[in-house]
């Protein structure tokens, strides 16, 4: 392997480990509503992303709580999740959003995301909000079509 290329790899890597996060590091008691305009998406693996431009005023939609989610493999309270769902603390206008990924988001048959399309979404962000604005979403809406995201469909 060329000696530059084995060194640029060597930088990236810690770089890509320390961005990519596990369910572990969001407060998972304190589910965070978002919606916006996608901006800057990627969609690749280890999980799609991209950043979101948050609506002006952005407030819990009255009828989150009343609706439903798809059933998943993995073991999610999705109504009590909806019911608890409030809109964050601090006031970013862009969060950068983590999805599943590829091969998840295939078996939701999620469209991809492009520059500019409008979603919404339920997730998770850091305890105490600290840190980058970041969101690890368990619940994903396009279209009027909601998307579960921990795992694949039941």
């Amino acid at each position: 392997m060329d000696r530059r290329l084995l060194l640029t790899a060597a930088a990236v890597l810690p770089l890509a480990a320390r961005a990519h996060h596990g369910w572990s590091s969001f407060d998972l008691a304190r589910p965070i509503y978002l919606e916006g305009r996608a901006v800057n998406v990627a969609w690749r693996n280890p999980h799609a992303e991209l950043d979101l431009d948050v609506v002006p005023d952005l407030k819990v939609p009255a009828d989150l709580a009343q609706r439903t989610v798809p059933a998943q493999s993995a073991s999610v309270d999705g109504a009590g999740l909806l019911k608890a769902a409030q809109v964050p603390t601090r006031k970013d206008k862009r969060w950068h959003i983590e999805l599943a990924p590829l091969s998840r988001m295939d078996a939701w048959k999620t469209p991809e995301i492009k520059n500019g399309d409008a979603l919404s979404m339920l997730g998770f962000t850091f305890a105490g909000e600290k840190g980058e604005p970041i969101l690890r979403v368990e619940y994903l809406w396009i279209g009027g079509k909601t998307y579960a995201l921990r795992s694949s469909p039941a």
